[in-house]
């Protein structure tokens, strides 16, 4: 009978033993597993900030192009109104160009 219930003492170890090294077992693999998820979550984070500063970078881009745009068109507008506004006056200029050199010419002659 002593031996019976050594026998079985020692089963029950040997059971319990067994049940400690799958739940270490267990618990190493989530960890392990939970590792990963945190790699992958930081990774993937990162990549969609990059992705969200690319994303920026190119917005910010197209605005400056279309700023610069803007400003060379209207640039271009202005220097055309002043050239068809002196040409507008050209014809009075040299009229009073000829006109103030022939003055000249008869005050000394």
């Amino acid at each position: 009978m002593k031996t019976d219930v050594l026998k079985s003492i020692r089963e029950t170890e040997e059971e319990y033993q067994v049940m400690i090294r799958d739940a270490q077992a267990e618990r190493k693999k989530s960890l392990s597993d939970a590792e990963l998820e945190a790699e992958n979550l930081v990774r993937k984070a990162q990549k969609d900030a990059e992705d969200y500063r690319n994303q920026r970078l190119t917005e910010a881009r197209a605005e400056a192009q279309n700023r610069y745009a803007e400003i060379v068109r209207e640039g271009e507008a202005r220097a055309e109104a002043l050239e068809a506004q002196g040409s507008k006056n050209h014809a009075k200029a040299v009229d009073f160009i000829v006109s103030r050199f022939k003055e000249q010419l008869h005050v000394k002659a």
